[in-house]
């Protein structure tokens, strides 16, 4: 198994977006896999590392990377310990950032099937990878796991939306990490400039490749009628609801086991199959 851990590419405003992948060596160029992780996310949390070699063992390029203002830094990739970047991030970056990996790939000397090049976004990157899809012919195959089918439901009501533009911030408290993680007001206000793009079911009406969207039944923080949205909306989508499953598909941070979760080792079989057209 070949495995480059934290290669640095330049993200958003030079800040660093850290990227590492996975594959078996092989003598033909190799399918890839982007995994784009979600809000609060880091591409090392959790099980993700273990999906990511169970996707490497069935024959793809397996890559994850943080997204540049995701509240991480080169030296401490995982947790948060720039709460500046992480307040400064939004949807809008996180589409330009995963482009930017897109264009990475394309001129990496990695053995990469450029014809076979698919998104995997967790959660809030469901979304964002459903709107980079809609965009960009490079991507092949699109899978979102617990994915979001709604950014504007998602900001908190009009009273508090005005204090939030009063203060120009607004915390949001990290029931793991005990961070009171800032919210930046800019947030709020490059959704409303970009609405259209960053509306995601309008942009799953213009998806033409294959879209898997997986979902666990008991999904707590990202409702199971999300899923069902994007359905409708995605033309050339097709469902799975994992029985009993949570938002992380069972897993949680720190993931101290050597073997995926049975929930997500059920969604990683799913989406291996779905890739390989089976």
């Amino acid at each position: 198994m070949i495995t480059k851990n934290n290669s640095i590419i330049k993200g958003e405003s030079d800040r660093a977006i850290l990227l590492d992948y996975e594959y078996q060596e092989s003598s033909t160029p190799l399918p890839v896999v982007v995994f784009c992780h979600g809000y609060k996310g880091f591409k090392d949390w959790g099980a993700w590392s273990l999906m990511g070699s169970a996707f490497a063992k069935a024959g793809f390029l397996f890559i994850k990377f943080n997204y540049s203002h995701n509240g991480g830094t080169v030296e401490q990739p995982m947790d948060f310990p720039d709460l500046e970047a992480f307040g400064n991030n939004n949807y809008s970056i996180e589409v330009r950032d995963t482009i930017r990996v897109l264009d990475w790939i394309e001129n990496s000397d990695l053995p990469v099937d450029r014809h076979q090049i698919n998104l995997l976004g967790h959660s809030r990157a469901g979304g964002i990878t459903t709107i980079v899809t809609a965009k960009e012919p490079r991507v092949s195959k699109l899978i979102t796991l617990a994915g979001v089918a709604h950014y504007a439901e998602r900001f908190p009501d009009a009273g508090e939306v005005k204090e939030w533009k009063e203060k120009g911030v607004i915390y949001v408290k990290n029931a793991r990490t005990k961070q009171e993680m800032p919210l930046f007001y800019q947030f709020y206000e490059d959704f409303l400039q970009n609405e259209e793009e960053l509306t995601i079911l309008k942009q799953a009406e213009k998806i033409k490749q294959a879209h898997l969207i997986l979902h666990g039944e008991l999904d707590e923080a990202v409702l199971v009628r999300d899923a069902y949205a994007l359905h409708k909306a995605s033309s050339h989508s097709q469902l799975k609801l994992i029985r009993e499953a949570n938002h992380t598909l069972g897993s949680s941070h720190p993931w101290n086991a050597d073997r995926l979760p049975e929930d997500l080792r059920q969604a990683v079989q799913c989406m291996v199959n779905f890739l390989k057209g089976s």
